[in-house]
């Protein structure tokens, strides 16, 4: 299968990368990757995708955001996260889905604070969230053409141990990779997928 990885560079982007190494994985990040793309940029997303041509799978790892206390946080805050994270997927969504191959899929990441507040993540939980029931609500209309889901990661280990966070109630980016495995091999569609389901 013909993979495209955007935020390969990441963590969680180099630990999916490792794990699908049994597939032809395209690396593709804003900076330090064999490919470069800005997914605020619907120009720059065009350009990656006429040089890898068609795809079977698109995964995306992608997106800056921001967390802050609700009475700290910025009217920035919210335009970064809801401009980089939610409309930058959502525009790499519309230009990827020339590109992937019938019966592909496409993988967005959201993540376990859109069930799961917690204090400081209300541009988070809210763009995670949206993206979510834009996959759900997308896969409906691409039904037997395009699967679309979504991948929900806890806190990742390593991440946390970075930001001197406990991490003993973390996830390591090698399993969470799983999850992402599951999306693009399985059948389904508009679902999120909860990484703690494919350890």
């Amino acid at each position: 299968m013909k993979v495209l990885l955007i935020g390969a560079s990441g963590i969680v982007g180099a630990a999916i990368a490792a794990d699908l190494h049994d597939h032809q994985v395209i690396k593709a990040s804003f900076k330090n990757s064999e490919h470069t793309v800005d997914i605020q940029d619907k120009a720059s997303i065009e350009a990656l995708f006429k040089k890898v041509g068609n795809v079977d799978a698109v995964i995306s790892t992608a997106g800056l955001i921001a967390f802050a206390p609700i009475n700290e946080i910025s009217e920035q805050d919210y335009t970064t996260t809801v401009g980089n994270k939610l409309m930058g997927n959502i525009t790499l969504f519309h230009v990827a889905t020339k590109y992937i191959n019938q019966g592909g899929s496409f993988t967005f990441t959201s993540g376990f604070l859109a069930q799961n507040p917690a204090p400081g993540s209300a541009a988070v939980s809210m763009v995670n969230a949206a993206l979510d029931s834009f996959a759900k609500a997308a896969a409906l209309e691409l039904e037997g053409i395009l699967r679309v889901n979504t991948v929900s990661p806890h806190f990742v280990k390593e991440t946390m141990e970075i930001m001197g966070m406990d991490s003993t109630n973390g996830i390591t980016a090698a399993d969470t990779a799983k999850a992402f495995r599951h999306a693009i091999e399985s059948n389904q569609t508009g679902k999120a997928f909860d990484v703690v389901d494919y350890i």
